[in-house]
């Protein structure tokens, strides 16, 4: 080291000396060890420059030097350098005290005042003397370019190898790196057949958290890496949320290379720049995407799905996602959009037992103050949108229940396989764990009781699970063959089975949304609500539901019911009329059968007058009535109605029929009553559709 001793005055040498020492990583520390040899051999050097007091500053090895964040050795180097209690301070090389000009030039300022000088490889520099001044400015500015340049080859080398699909720097569980450096899956059966696994259940499920909970119930454990990076040991076990969701949206997994996913971010905290990394970006933001790159789980257009299924299921995200399908019974549960704002309706349920839905547009109330929108009852909605896709599931319904029998037992099979590949390894750690216990010698009891133990722990592991399987394929066995003819038999009856109150929810409502993308509702009038219904592939069709009136429910009884018992009080009795109403299949709102109590109370509430024989119901009187009056019998009155000869008319099936008083009273009523009680015939009606035989006059 060359050193002009004219610049080290007495001042100078009266203050300690301060070597400081720094290195950029921690990989430097562990493997460069000559450059920081060198660093610490300043202080020998310092003394023999004449300086007695020397310390050194190491605080800051694995520290980088672009930045003075962190860098606890520094920030008590420039403290010391402002009490004026540095002579002189020691570096390798400037560079080694900052990369940064906005720290590099406050420490030549402090070092200026303080009349601290600043000695290198190269020479000592007093910041009082221009010269030094302006070489040590070009020096920090070299230097912190210099950290730029490496970055930015790096970085340009990093993306270069990435655009090629080389650059791997850890790999998910599931693929190991080839001798050539490609990505290929893992040897490992039992690891493939558990992300397999993964993949079909969500495609069944339609959930991650479905998927989550079908693992932990069946206590199927799933495979990890031990190490973060990758490379380590594989473990399993039951599996957490995060674990389903990483590798359904990890698009590996879908055979794509994928670089830049996720970025890092600089924001000041307490006035530092604070680092923030793994910041999800879009897909159009990453850096590198290449399809078909090596051997996929699933392909491309089936992760699609999933990410846009998972997306869609997201609650909490805003107005434009649908939300998982739920236990609740609102059947269009995020399908439905207003067509005045087109905010995502809200539903809310209400009843004795909360399952009566209702919907409406609360987005501008919640979010700004203002009115709601629309708002109606979900009973008739989602009974007419269940109409329609009932219309179009019907005729797929056969197809579906073919494929189900041919697939009835694969859900059991897929656990038993599952449980087959566990048992298989099991066996091979017990008999690995034996072989280790041979191995050993008696004598070395220590090494001895700790193999023993492993080697029991897997025979019990291996014997659970031998039970387990056991069990299962006894299950399995138990289990009836599905009976084509009787699926069949089903698929017709398959809107009884759809209505039926065992039928899942959820999967009533995934079948929904399989079939329809959006119903755009308005309401158009007081009794009317527009339902635009969007359905996959890009058609649409139009459907209006007339809305609940005042006081009407869910157990309201049937207008039309309400008209034929108006008809028929006018000449039955409440008890009668209960029995033409059960003969003819009407229900109370309720779903019960009729009773005279019912009937009293239904016209009760309609205001509908009870039948009396003394009052005269409208001149309207019954074929019993009728023939009192005529002086015949019931069966001479039926003659006159099936001749044509006296009109009546029956309101419904099972009813009496109705008469009119005053036709009685015509002529030709009481001719044919004559005629009747004189024991002769009636004569015979001409059928208005008998052709007439015209005689020829030839």
């Amino acid at each position: 080291m060359m050193l002009s001793a004219e610049k080290i005055g007495p001042q100078h040498l009266a203050r300690p000396a301060v070597v400081y020492v720094r290195q950029s990583t921690v990989s430097q520390v562990r493997h460069h060890h000559e450059s920081r040899r060198r660093q610490y051999d300043l202080a020998a050097r310092a003394k023999q420059l004449g300086w007695r007091e020397v310390s050194v500053i190491d605080a800051d090895l694995g520290r980088s030097g672009a930045s003075s964040a962190g860098r606890t050795g520094f920030k008590h180097l420039v403290a010391e350098v402002g009490l004026g209690r540095i002579g002189a301070i020691f570096a390798i090389e400037v560079s080694r005290l900052a990369r940064n000009n906005r720290d590099w030039y406050q420490l030549l300022d402090l070092c200026g005042l303080m009349d601290t000088l600043i000695i290198d490889d190269e020479g000592a520099y007093n910041t009082r003397q221009p010269n030094d001044r302006l070489l040590l400015g070009l020096k920090g500015t070299m230097s912190e370019a210099e950290l730029g340049w490496i970055r930015q080859r790096a970085q340009q080398g990093l993306l270069s190898k990435a655009r090629r699909g080389e650059l791997i720097l850890a790999l998910p569980i599931g693929y190991v790196r080839a001798a050539d450096g490609r990505i290929e899956k893992h040897p490992d059966a039992r690891i493939r057949e558990a992300l397999e696994m993964v993949f079909r259940k969500f495609g069944e499920l339609g959930s991650a958290r479905q998927v989550l909970l079908w693992f932990r119930q069946e206590a199927l454990a799933l495979p990890s890496l031990e190490q973060e990076r990758g490379g380590g040991p594989v473990k399993w076990r039951l599996p957490v949320y995060s674990t389903i969701h990483k590798i359904l949206c990890n698009p590996i997994y879908a055979g794509a290379y994928a670089f830049g996913r996720t970025e890092t971010r600089t924001r000041v905290v307490d006035g530092r720049a604070h680092k923030t990394r793994g910041h999800l970006r879009e897909r159009e933001e990453w850096i590198v995407l290449l399809r078909e790159h090596h051997e996929g789980y699933i392909d491309w257009d089936a992760y699609e799905r999933n990410r846009r299924l998972i997306a869609d299921n997201a609650q909490m995200k805003g107005v434009m996602v649908r939300g998982a399908a739920r236990e609740g019974r609102s059947l269009l549960a995020g399908l439905l959009r207003c067509g005045r704002c087109g905010r995502k309706l809200h539903v809310a349920y209400s009843g004795n037992d909360g399952k009566v839905p209702r919907y409406s547009c609360r987005g501008g109330a919640i979010n700004h103050g203002a009115d709601r929108c629309i708002s109606f009852g979900g009973l008739r909605v989602d009974g007419a949108v269940e109409g329609e896709v009932l219309r179009v599931l019907t005729p797929g319904a056969i197809e579906a229940a073919l494929d189900n029998a041919q697939h009835a037992t694969a859900q059991t099979d897929e656990v038993l396989h599952a449980l087959t590949l566990e048992f298989e390894e099991a066996r091979y750690q017990a008999a690995r764990a034996e072989r280790q216990y041979d191995a050993v010698e008696p004598e070395n009891r220590l090494v001895a009781e700790t193999l023993e133990r492993r080697w029991n722990e897997a025979l019990a592991r291996a014997g659970e699970l031998e039970r387990r399987l056991e069990q299962l394929k006894s299950e399995r066995s138990r289990q009836p063959i599905p009976d084509r003819e009787r699926l069949l038999a089903l698929a017709q009856r398959f809107p009884e089975t759809w209505s039926n109150p065992a039928t899942d929810y959820r999967l009533k409502k995934r079948l929904v949304r399989l079939l329809i993308e959006e119903i755009i509702a308005s309401v158009v009038t007081d009794q009317s609500i527009q339902l635009i219904i969007h359905w996959k592939g890009g058609k649409h069709s139009i459907l209006y539901v007339r809305k609940s009136r005042t006081s009407e429910h869910r157990y309201t009884t049937d207008r039309e019911v309400v008209e034929v018992v108006r008809e028929l009080a006018r000449t039955l009795p409440d008890a009668q009329i209960a029995r033409v109403l059960n003969r003819l299949g009407y229900r109370t709102g309720a779903g019960n059968t009729w009773i005279q109590s019912r009937v009293d109370s239904l016209r009760n509430n309609h205001g509908i007058a009870a039948f009396s024989p003394e009052r005269d119901g409208d001149g309207v009187v019954t074929i019993g009535q009728a023939a009192q009056i005529l002086d015949v019998s019931t069966e001479a009155v039926r003659k006159l109605i099936e001749r044509g000869v006296l009109s009546a008319r029956q309101p419904v099936p099972y009813a009496p029929w109705a008469i009119s008083r005053e036709q009685l009273a015509d002529e030709p009523v009481r001719a044919a009553a004559e005629t009747v009680k004189l024991r002769r015939k009636l004569p015979q009606s001409v059928p208005a559709e008998q052709l007439n035989l015209i005689k020829s006059g030839t």
